[in-house]
C-alpha cells in the first residue's frame, strides 16, 4: 500500500469501537510493527475515558497530538500534580494540537463525544513503566478514584 488514508469513514469506524469499549477509547495503529521507529495512532475517545497522567522517560520520547475532531482539555503538571498549564484543543476554534517533550507530566480530559486525536510518538513501542505513571493520580483500576479525579480536572477548567 502506498498511502494510508485518514478520512471520515475511518474516524467513524474507530469511534464506533471506542463507544462500546469498556475503556471508552480505541486505537487504530498506522505502524505495522511495534518496533517501527515512529508510532502513528488514531485514538478515538469518549467522555469519561480515564487516561492517567503520565510522562515518557527511560526511554525518552517526544509525543505529538493533533486533534482531528471533538474537544479535549490537555493538562501539563509538575512533579507533585499541580496543574501548570491547560490547553483546550478544539479544531473549530483554531487550536489543533500539542507537542510534549520527554519527561513532561501530561494528561487529557475528553470533553466531547466522537473526539479523535492523531498521535505520533517515537518508536519502538515501549509500554509505560510504573515510574512514568503519575503517583499523585489514581491508577486506572481505581474506577471511583479516577471518576473523582476527572471531576476535579473538570472543576479546574470551569474555575479557570
Amino acid at each position: 500500500m502506498y498511502m494510508k488514508l485518514i478520512d471520515k469513514k475511518l474516524l467513524d469506524e474507530t469511534t464506533a469501537k471506542a463507544k462500546v469499549s469498556p475503556r471508552l477509547r480505541m486505537n487504530y495503529n498506522f505502524h505495522e510493527r511495534l518496533d517501527d521507529t515512529i508510532n502513528r495512532i488514531l485514538n478515538a475517545m469518549e467522555p469519561d475515558t480515564y487516561l492517567r497522567p503520565h510522562r515518557h522517560c527511560n526511554p525518552d520520547k517526544t509525543e505529538i497530538f493533533i486533534l482531528l475532531r471533538g474537544k479535549v482539555a490537555f493538562f501539563i503538571f509538575d512533579d507533585y500534580g499541580l496543574i501548570l498549564n491547560t490547553i483546550l484543543l478544539d479544531p473549530l476554534k483554531g487550536c489543533y494540537g500539542a507537542e510534549i517533550e520527554p519527561g513532561v507530566w501530561h494528561g487529557l480530559l475528553v470533553l466531547e463525544s466522537d473526539s479523535v486525536i492523531y498521535e505520533i510518538k517515537e518508536g519502538p513501542f515501549a509500554p509505560l513503566t510504573p515510574e512514568n505513571m503519575a503517583p499523585w493520580a489514581p491508577p486506572v483500576e481505581d474506577a471511583e478514584g479516577a471518576r473523582k479525579y476527572m471531576e476535579v480536572l473538570k472543576m479546574y477548567l470551569i474555575e479557570n
